[in-house]
């Protein structure tokens, strides 16, 4: 199995609710890494997983919609945690749909998982994979 990772970040504001989140059901920011990586099989005919540059662009794309916002906010996530967990399977099934849609380019259609990690601190990230 091939693989190629692209890393972006992105800030967010939010909170949660229910006890289990303690202080954190305070607003409060949060800065993740984000890296994405792309599996195959077999590479492509240019020998590549994916093109580094498209997966770098979609990736930027994809997170430019939460960049810099409070998702309290955001109707997309009206009455929902928006947890590290669920925010990877976002990301991973918005860049999902950008794969299928043919954003990465042909050589995209042979790719078989996406998996996205967030990473919240040096000592906490969550990672959520799917296929494509």
């Amino acid at each position: 199995m091939y693989s190629l990772t692209v890393r972006d970040h992105m800030m967010i504001a939010h909170s949660f609710r229910g006890e289990v989140f303690g202080p954190a059901q305070r607003l409060h920011g949060a800065t993740y890494v984000v890296d994405v990586t792309f599996f195959r099989s077999e590479l492509d005919a240019d020998n590549l997983v994916v093109d580094i540059g498209l997966a770098a662009e979609e990736l930027k794309g994809v997170l430019s919609a939460l960049n810099y916002r409070n998702l309290d906010d955001d109707p997309d996530f009206a009455g929902v945690n928006t947890s590290t967990e669920m925010l990877a399977a976002v990301v991973a099934d918005r860049l999902a749909a950008r794969v299928a849609a043919g954003a990465l380019g042909t050589g995209a259609g042979g790719l078989e998982r996406i998996s996205v990690t967030l990473r919240e601190s040096h000592i906490a990230w969550a990672t959520y994979e799917r296929p494509l």
